[in-house]
């Protein structure tokens, strides 16, 4: 079966195209036994979510204030899209993204989707990442690239 989205990786980021999104997110972990309607109101909130030995992880709106007893939260983050659809598939696109944002100590949560991936960083850190993304589509776009 072929793969959904592009491979290559000079093509990835030639074409990264990185959008901050609107608003600010956290991310949270519920223990596994909680429940009640703030548990409920907290899964059907979140943009994401991953099942983990210590309970579930969910990606929040910032809006989204009430969590169950127990809960632990993140700092706030801004979510940044990367546009190209890229496979799954793909090697390399994490690595170089991660490794650039690391070089200026900005610190990156990639969430792979099926799609796109998508960067969380920190809030106040959002702007300077949108630039050094940008930076590494120039760069890879450039003639003789």
């Amino acid at each position: 079966m072929a793969p959904h989205g592009e491979t290559d990786l000079s093509r990835l980021l030639a074409t990264l195209s990185p959008t901050l999104q609107e608003g600010e997110f956290y991310f949270a972990s519920l223990r596994p036994e909680a429940s009640g309607a703030l548990a409920d109101a907290a899964r059907a909130a979140a943009i994401g979510t991953f099942r983990e030995a210590e309970g579930l992880s969910l990606i929040l709106p910032a809006a989204h204030t009430e969590l169950p007893d127990g809960a632990a939260r993140s700092t706030t983050q801004r979510l940044i899209s990367l546009e190209v659809h890229s496979s799954l598939e793909a090697i390399g696109l994490t690595a170089i993204v991660s490794q650039r944002l690391a070089e200026l100590s900005i610190s990156c949560n990639v969430v792979a989707a099926f799609h796109h991936d998508h960067i969380f960083v920190s809030a106040d850190k959002a702007d300077a990442a949108v630039d050094a993304l940008r930076g590494i589509q120039a760069d890879a776009a450039a003639p003789g690239q």
